[in-house]
C-alpha cells in the first residue's frame, strides 16, 4: 500500500482526484493509479504530436532555406549549373515515399461507382505513412500497461476509462485539423488537404475509442445484473446517459461522413456535421463534469470557438468598409463563370492563394474554395466633386482592389449562379459577395531555374498568377528562374475566352519573350483550321498533350533546379506525378500538386 501511495503523489493525484473517482466508483487505489496514469498517457499524446509537428518544422525549414540560398545564388546560368544534378539519397526518398502513390500510379484520380457516386481516392506512400503512424500510436497508448491477467471487471474498467480519455484528448487535434485557418498549415507548409485527410482518420479513431469506451461499461453490466438493469441505469443516471447521447453523435458523425455521401450532398454534409457535433460535444460535457478529461474537451472547444471567430473577424473586415464587397458575374463559354471581386478593403494578392466565397444571393451559408486568378489595384477618389487634384495626391488616396476568378459550372451554388448570370442582360449580373480569406501560398517556384505549370480547365486560374510573378520577376532579376513552360489542356478554343484579358497583359509584359513559352493543347476542336499558332512562344496543338516528352524536352535543356508544378483534374495530376517520379535519377526535379479535396 505504501509503494501505491508513492506511486499516486508521484503521477500527481490530488485530493479532489480521489473524490471524483469515489463518486464515479472508483474505490481501490489501484483504480485511481490507472486514472492517473491515464492523464499522463494524454499528455503523452499531445507531446507526441508536438514532436512529429516539430521534427517536420525542422525539415520544411531546412528546405525553405536551402530554396532561399538557390535562389539568392543562381542568378547567373552558369550558377545554376551547380542545381541541376540529382540528389542519390533525396531523390531516392522522393520517388519512393513523398511522391509515391499507395499503390501503381494512381493518387489523385478518384474512384467513381457511377458520374453521381464519388468514392475518394487513394492516399500517397507519405499520407499512408502518417495515417498508420497515428493508427499506431492510438492502439499503443490504449494497450500499454494493461493488466490483462487481472479480473475480468478490473480489466472491463481499465479499458473504459483508457479508451475514454483517449477519445477525449484526441478531439484537440481532431479539430486543430479541421480548421481553415488552422496555425500549422503556414507554418509547416503542409497543404489543408493532408490535414484534411489525418481529421477524417483521427475522427474515425475516436469513434471507435468511444464506441470501446462504452462497450467496456455495458456489456459487462449487463452480463453481471442483466441488460434490464443497463436501461435502468441509463434512465436514472444523467452521467450515464449523457455518455451515450455523445457517443451515438460520434457515430453519426461517423456514419454520414463516407466519401459518396461527401461528395454527392457536400452543403447538406457540411451543416449537419456541424450541428451534430455540437451535439456531442454538449453532452460530452454533461458526461465528463468533474472529471480530468474535461480540460482536454475544454481546449477542443476553445480551439474551435477561435478558428470560427477568426473566420468571422476576416469575413467582416475583408468585406466591409465604406463600401461593401461587390462580385460580378459574367456567364462565359462552355458552362465557366468569370467572377470580378471589388474588395471593400485593399488586398495584397500572392501567387497561389485561394479564397472562400459567400454569395447570399444564391445561398447564405454556402462557401467554396477557389483560386484567385487575377489582381488589380485601381486608385479611386474619395469625393467626385472635388477639385482635380495633383499626381502625387491621387497615389496617394484610397484604393480598390479587384480578384478575379474563373468557376466552373457544376451543381448546388455555381448551378444557380451560372443560371442567373446566363439569363441576365449582357450574361452579367452584380451581386453582393463576401470573400474570406487569403488561404494558401504554401510554394514558391522562385528559386527554380526551370519551371514547368501543366494546367487542365478552370486550373489555369491557379497558375496565372504564377505566371505573371515569374515573368515580372526575371525581369526584375529578383527570381532563379529562365525558362518557364505553361501547358494549358482545353476543350474548345473558346475557352481561351476564360482567361483573354489576362494573358493579354501578360504577353504584354517586359522582356516575356525570353522566358515565357505556352502551350495549348485542343483535346475537342471542331476542325483544324481552329488550330493555329500565334506566334513561336505561344502554340496550339490538337489532342491531349505527351506529358513524357514535354517534361524530357524541358530536362534537356534545364537551368537549374526544376519544379513542375500541376493544378487539373486527377488524371493529369497522376500522369504528371509518374513522369515526374521517373526522372527523379537523372536531374533535380521538384513535383508540386495543387488540389481541393474534401
Amino acid at each position: 500500500m505504501q509503494s501505491l501511495l508513492l506511486a499516486l503523489s508521484l503521477v500527481g493525484l490530488s485530493s479532489a482526484q480521489e473524490i471524483i473517482f469515489e463518486k464515479r466508483g472508483g474505490h481501490s487505489a489501484m483504480s485511481m493509479w490507472y486514472e492517473a496514469y491515464n492523464d499522463d498517457l494524454a499528455r503523452y499524446t499531445i507531446l507526441s504530436l508536438g514532436c512529429a509537428a516539430a521534427a517536420y518544422y525542422v525539415w520544411s525549414l531546412a528546405f525553405r532555406f536551402s530554396g532561399h540560398l538557390r535562389r539568392l545564388a543562381t542568378f547567373t546560368d552558369d550558377k545554376q549549373k551547380y542545381f541541376v544534378p540529382a540528389h542519390d539519397k533525396f531523390c531516392w526518398l522522393k520517388e519512393h515515399l513523398i511522391y509515391a502513390p499507395l499503390f501503381g500510379t494512381r493518387h489523385n484520380r478518384e474512384f467513381q461507382l457511377s458520374s453521381a457516386i464519388n468514392m475518394g481516392n487513394l492516399p500517397s506512400r507519405f499520407h499512408g505513412f502518417l495515417v498508420v503512424s497515428v493508427v499506431a500510436m492510438n492502439v499503443v497508448l490504449c494497450t500499454v500497461t494493461t493488466p490483462y491477467n487481472s479480473e475480468e471487471d478490473t480489466l472491463a474498467g481499465i479499458v473504459r476509462n483508457r479508451t475514454g480519455t483517449m477519445a477525449t484528448v484526441n478531439l484537440i487535434p481532431l479539430i486543430l485539423m479541421s480548421g481553415r485557418n488552422n496555425p500549422l498549415i503556414a507554418m509547416l507548409h503542409v497543404p489543408f488537404d493532408t490535414w484534411n485527410l489525418l481529421h477524417r482518420w483521427l475522427g474515425r479513431i475516436v469513434v471507435l475509442e468511444a464506441l470501446a469506451h462504452t462497450f467496456a461499461w455495458a456489456i459487462p453490466k449487463g452480463q453481471e445484473a442483466g441488460w434490464s438493469i443497463v436501461g435502468k441505469a441509463l434512465a436514472s443516471s444523467s452521467f450515464l446517459f449523457a455518455g451515450l447521447i455523445a457517443t451515438a453523435a460520434f457515430t453519426a458523425l461517423l456514419l454520414h461522413s463516407p466519401s459518396a455521401i461527401r461528395h454527392a450532398f457536400y452543403e447538406t454534409f457540411l451543416h449537419l456535421h456541424i450541428a451534430i457535433a455540437a451535439v456531442s460535444f454538449g453532452f460530452l460535457w454533461v458526461h465528463l463534469n468533474g472529471l480530468v478529461a474535461q480540460k482536454y474537451l475544454l481546449a477542443a472547444i476553445i480551439l474551435w470557438a477561435l478558428e470560427r471567430a477568426t473566420r468571422l473577424f476576416i469575413i467582416v473586415y475583408r468585406n466591409f468598409g465604406r463600401e461593401s464587397t461587390s462580385a460580378t458575374i459574367e456567364a462565359m463559354p462552355g458552362d465557366c463563370m468569370r467572377i470580378s471581386l471589388r474588395m471593400a478593403r485593399p488586398w495584397t494578392f500572392k501567387p497561389g492563394q485561394h479564397i472562400y466565397l459567400y454569395i447570399p444571393a444564391v445561398g447564405w451559408w454556402t462557401a467554396h474554395p477557389f483560386s484567385v486568378g487575377w489582381s488589380e489595384v485601381e486608385e479611386t477618389m474619395s469625393d467626385e466633386k472635388a477639385l482635380p487634384v495633383a499626381r502625387q495626391d491621387l497615389l496617394g488616396g484610397p484604393k480598390k482592389t479587384t480578384l478575379s476568378l474563373l468557376i466552373r459550372r457544376r451543381t448546388g451554388m455555381t448551378d444557380k449562379l451560372f443560371q442567373r448570370a446566363s439569363n441576365a442582360l449582357g450574361s452579367r449580373i452584380t451581386l453582393r459577395a463576401y470573400a474570406e480569406g487569403p488561404y494558401g501560398n504554401i510554394h514558391s517556384m522562385d528559386s527554380y531555374g526551370t519551371v514547368m505549370l501543366f494546367a487542365g480547365g478552370v486550373g489555369i486560374t491557379h497558375h496565372v498568377p504564377f505566371v505573371r510573378h515569374l515573368v515580372a520577376g526575371f525581369a526584375d532579376g529578383t527570381v532563379a528562374t529562365r525558362r518557364l513552360t505553361l501547358v494549358w489542356i482545353i476543350q474548345s478554343p473558346e475557352h481561351l475566352e476564360w482567361i483573354r484579358p489576362w494573358m493579354t497583359s501578360i504577353l504584354a509584359m517586359e522582356r516575356r519573350r525570353e522566358v515565357l513559352r505556352i502551350m495549348l493543347f485542343v483535346t475537342r476542336p471542331r476542325n483544324t483550321k481552329e488550330i493555329q499558332s500565334p506566334s513561336a512562344t505561344v502554340q496550339m496543338f490538337p489532342g491531349r498533350p505527351n506529358i513524357d516528352t514535354l517534361i524530357g524536352m524541358e530536362a534537356e535543356n534545364q537551368i537549374g533546379a526544376m519544379g513542375v508544378l500541376v493544378c487539373g483534374n486527377g488524371g493529369l495530376s497522376d500522369d504528371v506525378r509518374k513522369v515526374c517520379r521517373r526522372r527523379q535519377a537523372k536531374s533535380n526535379i521538384d513535383y508540386v500538386e495543387e488540389s481541393f479535396s474534401w
